[in-house]
């Protein structure tokens, strides 16, 4: 039908075409709620959540892991490093732990943080995305100062907090076997994921990278520029050098642990680290005395479900238990209706 105006002009109807879907005349599935339809629901869901939990408690706990706090063990490194005006001094300490029981497999070595704050929101706001991906930015429309350029307007790389407070200690491992000390082979490349190595982080183009750096300066807590983070081996320098990366992927918690190496299956060490007397030598730069943190260092194992946490499997627990719970107190409210409707309609 068509509307006419005062001058008997047709103008197009506002009413929807007369088809099944703009007039709502679809065919629809209405489920109908039944008791034994949402008992066996809530029952179902719950015995597989315990299911699911149990396998991956069972899992986390089957991990292998080693934990040492460092911290308090290498207090003269902590001294020194609570005056900034040392960062230029090395500083360096031992750790001897003993191993009583082979650690087959894969072993991975974490560094951890406690009480270190990465979730704040101008830390996490403190980097450049475009800068990391080797394109030149605008210092002063990005998020990064007050670590975006120095005084004299060097622009510095890479900028922002995150960048700037890196961890920068070192450490290696050595195995005292009989009369002799082996160093466990570390594998430092290959820990980043694939996506960051390859797609979010990349370095500006040049026929070198010292040249692609060219006119910036390192952060103000760096004691080396950026494109020298790995002297051995260049692939692992610059933007794409992988103890940077990890670091620049924040921790939504103020304790948490970060990939550092991996133990290689070469020699003494093909099955994994064999039972013995080990040192870590460590290079202490990373300060945690002023905001009371302390610093893990850990050898772990890894299973199908991934490393020592047990969250996952404890919350599928939880809400297995929960799910069960609700059906029990569900199955009591309806027979306790049941016997009232029963009883008065005896009545």
């Amino acid at each position: 039908m068509k509307n006419k105006t005062r001058e008997g002009e047709a103008q197009p109807s506002r009413c929807p075409d007369n088809s099944a879907f703009k007039q709502q005349r679809l065919p629809a599935w209405k489920p109908q709620l039944t008791i034994a339809s949402v008992l066996s629901s809530f029952f179902l869901t719950g015995a597989f959540c315990l299911t699911v939990g149990v396998c991956l408690v069972l899992s986390a706990n089957s991990v292998r892991e080693i934990q040492i706090d460092y911290s308090d063990k290498c207090s003269d490194c902590s001294k020194l490093r609570e005056n900034s005006s040392n960062w230029n001094k090395e500083c360096h300490c031992s750790i001897n732990f003993t191993l009583k029981e082979d650690i087959l497999g894969d072993v991975f070595m974490y560094y951890g943080l406690q009480n270190f704050y990465q979730n704040h929101r101008r830390y996490m706001m403190s980097r450049s995305n475009t800068q990391l991906l080797g394109r030149n930015v605008n210092m002063q429309r990005s998020y990064c100062a007050p670590f975006s350029t120095y005084r004299n307007g060097t622009p510095m790389a890479p900028c922002g907090a995150i960048a700037n407070s890196i961890f920068n200690d070192t450490i290696d491992l050595f195995y005292n076997r009989n009369s002799s000390v082996i160093q466990v082979p570390l594998l430092k490349t290959g820990n980043s994921w694939w996506t960051d190595k390859n797609v979010k982080f990349r370095n500006p183009e040049s026929y070198n990278l010292s040249s692609a750096f060219a006119g910036t300066a390192r952060p103000p807590y760096w004691q080396k520029p950026v494109y020298l983070l790995d002297e051995e081996d260049e692939r692992n320098n610059g933007y794409v050098n992988d103890d940077f990366i990890i670091w620049m992927r924040v921790s939504a918690f103020a304790t948490f642990r970060n990939l550092y190496r991996r133990v290689q299956r070469v020699r003494h060490f093909a099955e994994g680290l064999p039972a013995g007397n080990y040192t870590f030598q460590i290079s202490y730069n990373f300060p945690v005395t002023r905001f009371k943190g302390r610093k893990h260092v850990i050898l772990s194992t890894v299973v199908w479900s991934g490393g020592s946490n047990p969250f996952l499997g404890i919350a599928y627990l939880v809400s297995g238990t929960a799910a069960i719970l609700t059906g029990f107190v569900i199955t009591g409210i309806h027979l306790k209706l049941r016997k009232k409707k029963t009883y008065f309609q005896k009545q």
